[in-house]
């Protein structure tokens, strides 16, 4: 689809609300090598496939909002519980793994690398929420994971369907890094990804739980704080451990999980693979 003629942040939310969204290769590759396989196919294996690819974890998530049963009382934002409530052989029907990213994304090189960089990012994330949930003792530590692996959704919607927008983004905040990302989107798109990302989940109907744990509004509840904080964590260590900001991540990462700043330092770098594997076409 056309999307020069795109404008505005309730254009953009029409125009993803009707576009399909586009998951990973490498997912749609492990799924249709587990549907091949009886051995292997199973909830759980299917499951932990669609969860370490954050657009295809939305579709599903929003298909089954949108065909949500007059019986189902609440919220649903596990990846496995939905698959569950949606069937394995449904899921593959309904909620089919393509397009693909790099399909749509074909012949813009730059736009895919940068896409794979926020995604590798997210994983990268929501691995450190998960683990910091689990130390709180959080027994829903799977929600949290899944806020932190979303909450940049927005960002790899518009790296799909806006490259060169988003590469003009990019661009501008590598000439000058005082730049504050929301001024830079506001300049170039018109308005800023959070804000997009709000109205999306909004617009699309998404659990309210997501929408409160992603929001960094509320960051002073411990869950959205665990997950906010992952997620800067994350996005400064890409820069590479040195980066600036870390020191005051350490010490709020610190102060979430009641131990010295020295401490969380040690349990995520530098030791920690600091590569993008998954920064690299496939």
């Amino acid at each position: 689809m056309a999307t020069h003629n795109i404008s505005g942040l309730a254009g953009w939310v029409a125009f993803l609300s009707q576009a399909d969204i586009p998951v990973l290769k490498q997912t749609a590759r492990e799924l249709a090598a587990l549907r091949q396989d009886a051995n292997r196919l199973s909830a759980r294996n299917v499951a932990d496939a669609i969860a370490a690819d954050p657009m295809l974890t939305v579709k599903l998530l929003r298909y089954l909002q949108q065909h949500k049963r007059r019986s189902q009382t609440s919220e649903v934002i596990v990846v496995e519980q939905a698959l569950l409530m949606l069937g394995v052989e449904a899921f593959y029907d309904k909620v089919p793994a393509t397009p693909h990213v790099q399909d749509t994304l074909q012949g813009q090189t730059n736009a895919l690398v940068e896409l794979l960089r926020v995604v590798h990012r997210a994983h990268r994330a929501s691995g450190y929420a998960r683990d910091w949930a689990i130390r709180l003792n959080d027994m829903h530590y799977e929600e949290v994971r899944i806020a932190a692996l979303l909450h940049d959704l927005a960002e790899m919607l518009l790296w799909c369907h806006a490259p060169q927008e988003m590469l003009n983004i990019h661009a501008l905040q590598q000439q000058d890094k005082t730049l504050r990302s929301r001024a830079v989107q506001e300049q170039v798109l018109g308005f800023n990804l959070p804000d997009l990302q709000k109205t999306l989940v909004k617009e699309w109907n998404l659990p309210q739980l997501l929408l409160d744990l992603m929001d960094d509004g509320n960051a002073s509840k411990p869950r959205v704080r665990c997950v906010a904080l992952a997620v800067n964590l994350a996005r400064h260590s890409a820069n590479g451990w040195n980066d600036a900001a870390l020191p005051d991540d350490y010490q709020e990462m610190g102060d979430l999980l009641r131990i010295p700043a020295s401490d969380a330092m040690a349990l995520v770098a530098p030791d920690e693979d600091n590569s993008c594997d998954l920064a690299q076409p496939h």
